[in-house]
């Protein structure tokens, strides 16, 4: 297991590209709301809906037994194996739904957005995601051999480019939404080409179907788990375009992409503890259970900070960022941001049930979630409009990851730190309902901000009761950002 100063730096290294893949799209945020319309937002939102959908079916849930069986193999022929094994299973799979797709794109296109004058946009959606899909692959690869520098510096990459690209045609041409859409899709195929002819070069082709349906078995019970995951999580926006508007979906998608900062955020930090977390379960036995409750709980700490952040100033953001017709989408990202922060649970009880060969479990579970969903959301909608949505999601988040929590630990127990993990998540819904119920009471800005900055000094002085801030800790990341003790970028 690597040292603490290891796992320190790791955790900085992997936050690079969620800092520069969330930063550039919410600078560059000014330019393209001055340019396209909420019902151009919503008309993307509804696409990606679809795309995610398709892409994530096509995948089989492979990248999850693609990245729970790596750690069984220590050969370079066995590991070439499960990668292009996979790879070749997973890309046959993309094209058939490409070609399907191309040729019922216009029936999808009506169907999801309500009209067939978008089929191109959703086709071509479709193809930007499951392109950057099948990049992943090569990336958990990265992240499985604790190969930051090259994780970083490629996704960061595409990133880069994607943003350069969509900036030229959207700005420049003036193409319209399709040039966010084909923006990405040029970076991810750079990219990918790029990575295919690095591997080839340090991994000879190599196939083992015995290998890939060792990973399916694992994988394919998490194929519904997909399928309905993807309803669940994109639900909300279909049932917006039918209950209310396309630009309420608009609206709805630029709160959600602010709010997600605090999802990608925390996967990110998933990167560094989920290897530690399969090695604990696999190497310490029943040891592990106490040790990866240690282990989590600075980790939990630190995914609540942004979360918190993004909760308590969506007002100042989307004030600077956008025009006035966005800024309905300011209640929309604190009560997503709880959303999201909740999920931090969610990512350690996939992982539990996975270890466990319990995925089929996790289908079971997503069922239960949409089924919430579901129930909820429309209600919402009908009596609170766009914002009902997001509280219909918050609600069945919080009840159906209780569930998956109870369920998760009854297969595989972790001895949690129950009086530090609780403190920080109540913290965290406490000041964020607040925030979002005490809005009205306070017309005076300064007392607004100063209430703000005590929810947030709060919660850095439980850090140091807790003994996460630490003078100890300090120095080790002071050194990482100053280069003093660990070239930042150095590989691992």
């Amino acid at each position: 297991m690597i040292n603490k100063e290891q796992q320190i730096k790791n955790s900085f290294i992997y936050l690079v590209p969620t800092i520069v893949g969330n930063l550039l799209p919410i600078v560059t945020l000014p330019i393209f709301t001055r340019i396209l319309t909420k019902e151009d937002y919503g008309i993307l939102a509804l696409a990606s809906l679809y795309a995610i959908f398709a892409s994530g079916l096509a995948n089989f849930g492979l990248i999850v037994g693609y990245e729970r069986n790596f750690f069984q193999y220590n050969d370079k022929k066995k590991t070439a194996e499960l990668l292009y094994s996979t790879l070749t299973f997973v890309g046959v799979s993309f094209l058939i739904f490409a070609i399907l797709t191309y040729f019922f794109k216009g029936h999808f296109s009506k169907w999801i957005i309500g009209s067939m004058d978008y089929a191109n946009i959703l086709f071509w959606a479709y193809c930007a995601t499951a392109i950057a899909s099948f990049k992943n692959y090569y990336l958990t690869y990265f992240k499985n051999t604790e190969n930051a520098k090259a994780f970083v510096w490629y996704t960061i990459d595409e990133t880069v480019l994607g943003v350069i690209f969509s900036l030229f045609m959207v700005a420049y041409l003036r193409i319209g939404v399709i040039g966010l859409i084909w923006g990405q899709l040029f970076a991810s195929l750079i990219i990918l080409s790029i990575l295919s002819i690095k591997f080839l070069r340090v991994l000879p082709i190599s196939f083992n179907w015995k290998t890939l349906g060792a990973s399916l078995r694992i994988s394919y019970p998490l194929t519904p788990r997909i399928f309905l995951g993807v309803a669940n999580t994109q639900f909300d926006k279909y049932i917006i375009r039918l209950l209310n508007s396309v630009g309420g979906v608009g609206i709805y998608s630029i709160g959600q992409r602010i709010a997600g900062l605090v999802f990608s955020y925390m996967t990110s930090i998933q990167h560094v503890f989920n290897p530690q977390i399969y090695k604990r379960m696999f190497n310490l036995k029943e040891k592990g259970k106490e040790s990866v409750g240690k282990y989590l709980t600075p980790f939990a700490y630190i995914s609540i900070v942004i979360a918190l952040f993004v909760s308590l100033f969506s007002e100042e953001v989307i004030f600077i960022l956008t025009p006035k017709s966005y800024h309905g989408a300011v209640p929309l990202i604190t009560i997503l941001s709880m959303y999201y922060g909740f999920l931090f649970f969610g990512k350690i009880n996939g992982t539990q049930l996975i270890f466990m060969k319990k995925t089929h479990i996790t289908s079971i579970l997503t069922i239960v979630t949409i089924g919430l969903n579901i129930g909820l959301t429309i209600p919402f909608v009908i009596k609170f409009g766009v914002i009902g949505a997001a509280w219909a999601m918050l609600l069945a988040g919080l009840i159906s990851g209780l569930i998956s929590f109870i369920v998760a630990q009854h297969y595989y127990r972790i001895e949690w730190e129950y009086k530090k993990v609780v403190p920080i998540f109540l913290i965290f819904f406490v000041s964020s309902i607040l925030i979002v119920s005490l809005k009205n009471f306070f017309t005076y800005y300064p007392m607004w901000l100063l209430l703000k900055l005590v929810f947030l000094a709060s919660y850095l002085y439980l850090g140091v009761k807790i003994k996460v801030i630490t003078w100890e800790n300090y120095k080790s990341v002071k050194d990482i950002i100053l280069f003093k003790k660990i070239a930042l970028f150095q590989a691992s």
